[in-house]
């Protein structure tokens, strides 16, 4: 007989995300809750620390996978980013640089009252600032909503994304060099990364239009392009020392002001797009460990609600200034919750880099876990209450 283990190892992943699909299929029909909750709680299920059935995370190709699938998604995001819209309305801008700094602050002040290293709080504050584009996105585009909170989320997550993962560079660089001497070299070379990942994804930004212009059929043919594009544009940060995140949401951003058209039926890049969504959410919580969860509890339900109080407090502090009402103000802030996937990728990349600091992130570990089914849940009720969610077109059907 042929040895039985060979074959159920290379059909771990096909089986976990056939039972994550179902879960979420089954889940969301039962109770209402997004699917991502139920595909990352699969994930965690399934993991190599928990039931065993996924193998330990590495730098293999279900991690690049893994990596293509948030750059789809981040191109989406960073294509649904007007910078026109911030260009006439600064104040924007400025709440979700409000909402960054004071989350990085009191996140950073918790985790040194919980005995914290001072670079481990520094990381965690960092990797605080951000918010998950792929929950964002991903529910946004289930709930089919469109409407201001919608759109001041989507743009507060792309900021807000930038200055996590530039903070969180610049950290891990004075990390390596164990210096405050090094302090404003790790800054420039987290600075030089940003720039050189944001031109590298502005350049393709501009190739694959004029490609689609040369092929004139952008409209149909522009799924496709738009995908291997953003395949080969993370392949190729993943070869080198750039951030595929910062590329592909640049990717995105100049491919939209390029003016090829990105259809509402193209959004999740279609049957591909569905697929690569479960490996993500999967991939990215089979990479936690329950010891971990239950060990950095405590700190985790401080984070989590430190944050959430940071993000909501300023972002409705500047309601006003920047065109809407306080209910609207905080109810995008309650819209950036989501964290999960996001602080994932960052520390598995980081791990990768040979900084194996992460593995004293207990919290963020935690942290990820809690965000991981309630941040799904958390923006769908923001979207239902903003009305700006097709869920709420039964309410109305029924109430008239």
């Amino acid at each position: 007989m042929p040895d039985l283990l060979p074959i159920l190892t290379s059909l771990a992943w096909p089986i976990a995300l056939a039972l994550a699909w179902l879960a979420g299929e089954f889940g969301q029909r039962w109770t209402g809750l997004p699917r991502i909750s139920f595909y990352g709680l699969a994930g965690f299920a399934l993991g190599s620390a928990q039931i065993g059935v996924l193998p330990a995370p590495d730098a293999g190709p279900v991690a690049l996978l893994a990596d293509i699938a948030f750059g789809l998604i981040l191109f989406e995001l960073g294509y649904r980013f007007n910078l026109r819209w911030l260009r006439h309305n600064p104040w924007l801008g400025v709440a979700g640089l409000a909402e960054s700094l004071l989350t990085f602050v009191l996140v950073y002040l918790v985790a040194l009252a919980f005995g914290s290293p001072q670079l481990v709080a520094l990381m965690m504050a960092a990797l605080s600032m951000g918010t998950s584009p792929a929950t964002v996105v991903r529910i946004i585009n289930e709930q089919r909503s469109s409407g201001q909170v919608t759109e001041r989320v989507l743009h507060l997550t792309a900021q807000n994304c930038v200055l996590a993962v530039f903070a969180f560079n610049a950290i891990v660089g004075f990390w390596i060099f164990r210096t405050f001497d090094a302090v404003g070299e790790a800054l420039w070379q987290s600075l030089v990364g940003l720039a050189g990942s944001a031109l590298v994804g502005a350049l393709f930004g501009m190739a694959v239009p004029a490609l689609l212009r040369a092929i004139r059929n952008p409209r149909r043919d522009g799924t496709v392009a738009f995908a291997l594009a953003t395949m080969l544009l993370v392949a190729l940060c993943d070869a080198g020392t750039l951030s595929p995140y910062i590329a592909t949401l640049a990717f995105g951003l100049t491919a939209r002001h390029r003016r090829v058209a990105f259809s509402q039926a193209q959004r999740n890049f279609g049957p591909l797009g569905e697929v690569l969504t479960v490996l993500l959410f999967v991939y990215a919580a089979s990479t936690l460990d329950w010891r971990q969860v239950a060990a950095g509890a405590a700190l985790a339900l401080s984070v989590v609600l430190v944050r959430q109080l940071a993000k909501t407090g300023a972002v409705t502090a500047f309601a006003h200034l920047s065109g809407v009402s306080w209910r609207k103000g905080a109810l995008t802030g309650l819209g950036l919750a989501p964290l999960s996937v996001f602080v994932i990728l960052l520390i598995e990349h980081a791990r990768h880099a040979g900084v194996h600091v992460v593995e004293e992130l207990r919290a963020m570990a935690a942290v990820t876990m809690l965000l991981e089914v309630f941040g799904p849940l958390i923006i769908q009720r923001t979207l239902v209450w903003a009305r700006e969610s097709s869920a709420n077109a039964p309410e109305a059907s029924h109430a008239a």
